[in-house]
C-alpha cells in the first residue's frame, strides 16, 4: 500500500506542500493560516491515515517526538507496567516510545544505551546499571534530557523518579516484629544498585529499632548474574542451612517468585512456618495460597512523573534537576500471621 504523503494532502484540499507542511509541523497560527484552513487540512490528514516521516523531520525540526526507555526486562511485571505506562503517558503529547530491556547485563545497557543515543532521540528515561554512568555523563555534557527511575547515581545531579525503599524495608521488618518474628532474614542482590543498598539498611535500621539482634549470616546476597536455576539453589541452600529463621524478606519480585519456588521445595509452609514478606506486587502474590505480603510500588506514578519531568526538560520549562520519590505501601496479606507461640 502506497504511503500518503504531503503531496497527496495538497492535491486533494487544493493548496500548496509548503502550507500543508507549515500546519503539519503546529506552525500554522504562526505563519497567520486561517484557522478554517488549518482544520481542513488536519481533516484530510487523518482521512488517508497520514503518517510523517518522523527522521525526516526531524532533520527539519530537530526534534522526532520519539523517547527511549531502557529497562532491566520488560517481561518483568514491575518494569513491563511501567513501560505500558510511560507509552501511555508519552502517546497522550504525540510522542512514541522505543523500548529497549538492558537484561540488568553490565556490557549490554551501555550498547543499548549508546545505539539508543544513535536514533537522536528527543529525551530518556532509564532504568540505569552501575556500569551506564560514563554514557549518562555523555548525555549530561551534550545537554540531551533524561530522566533516572527506580535507580540512581547519589554523585550525579541528575533527574530522578524512585522510591522510599529504605521506608519499605523499614515498615516490613516493622511488621514482622509486631507480629512476633525474631529472626528475620534477608534475600537481596549483590550489587552496588543504589535502591538494594537502601532496602538492606532500612531493614537493618528497623532491627535495631526494635532491638532485634542483627545477624549478618541472615543476609543472603545473590549476583544478577545467575540463572534462574542457579537462584533457586542459592536460595534453597540459604534457608536449609538457616534452619532458625522465622521469617524472610525478599528485595524483589524476581527473588520472592524463585524464593516461593524454593519454599515448596523445601516443603516449608508460607505464613506457618515462614513469615514472608516481598518488594514489589503481581498477580501470583495476590493469587498465591495463601496470599504474600508486598511492599507494592506507585507503578503508574513512576511512570507519570519521568514523563512529565522528561517533556519538562524537552520543552524546557525546567532546567533543575527534579528528584521525586515516592512513597511504597505495606499490602498486608495471609504469609505474615501472628506467630504462633511455641
Amino acid at each position: 500500500m502506497k504511503k500518503v504523503s504531503i503531496k497527496d494532502i495538497a492535491r486533494k484540499t487544493g493548496v500548496s506542500i509548503t502550507t500543508v507542511s507549515i500546519v503539519l509541523n503546529g506552525n500554522g497560527p504562526d505563519r497567520k493560516i486561517s484557522g478554517e484552513m488549518i482544520e481542513k487540512i488536519q481533516k484530510v490528514a487523518k482521512e488517508l491515515n497520514y503518517s510523517p516521516n518522523q527522521f525526516a523531520k526531524g532533520l527539519r525540526t530537530g526534534k522526532t517526538n520519539t523517547l527511549g526507555l531502557i529497562v532491566d526486562d520488560i517481561s518483568n511485571f514491575f518494569f513491563g507496567n511501567i513501560s505500558k505506562t510511560v507509552e501511555e503517558e508519552a502517546n497522550k503529547y504525540g510522542y512514541t516510545v522505543m523500548f529497549c530491556s538492558s537484561q540488568n547485563d553490565e556490557g549490554k545497557s551501555r550498547d543499548v544505551l549508546s545505539a539508543l543515543i544513535g536514533k537522536q532521540m528527543d529525551g530518556y528515561i532509564i532504568a540505569p546499571t552501575d556500569s551506564m554512568l560514563p554514557e549518562i555523563r555523555e548525555l549530561e555534557k551534550g545537554g540531551t534530557p533524561y530522566v533516572l527511575i527506580d535507580r540512581f547515581f547519589p554523585d550525579l545531579n541528575a533527574s530522578s523518579v524512585t522510591l522510599d525503599n529504605y521506608k519499605g524495608a523499614y515498615d516490613s521488618v516493622a511488621h514482622l516484629v509486631k507480629q512476633g518474628y525474631s529472626k528475620i532474614a534477608i534475600i537481596t542482590s549483590d550489587t552496588e544498585q543504589i535502591q538494594h543498598q537502601e532496602r538492606l539498611e532500612g531493614y537493618k535500621a528497623s532491627l535495631r529499632k526494635y532491638k532485634i539482634p542483627f545477624y549478618p549470616d541472615c543476609v543472603k546476597k545473590i549476583p544478577f548474574k545467575y540463572s534462574s536455576q542457579k537462584v533457586l539453589k542459592e536460595i534453597e541452600d540459604f534457608i536449609r542451612d538457616k534452619g532458625d529463621i522465622d521469617s524472610v524478606l525478599f528485595t524483589s519480585n524476581n527473588l520472592g517468585i524463585i524464593g516461593l519456588e524454593a519454599l515448596r521445595r523445601l516443603k516449608k509452609r508460607v505464613g506457618v512456618d515462614l513469615g514472608v514478606i516481598c518488594f514489589d506486587d503481581n498477580n501470583l502474590f495476590r493469587l498465591s495460597s495463601p496470599a504474600i505480603t508486598v511492599i507494592s510500588q506507585p507503578i503508574k506514578g513512576i511512570g507519570k512523573n519521568a514523563v512529565k519531568i522528561l517533556l519538562e526538560q524537552i520543552q524546557k520549562k525546567k532546567k533543575e534537576p527534579q528528584k521525586v520519590v515516592l512513597t511504597p505501601s505495606l499490602v498486608i496479606r495471609e504469609s505474615t500471621p501472628e506467630k504462633r507461640k511455641s
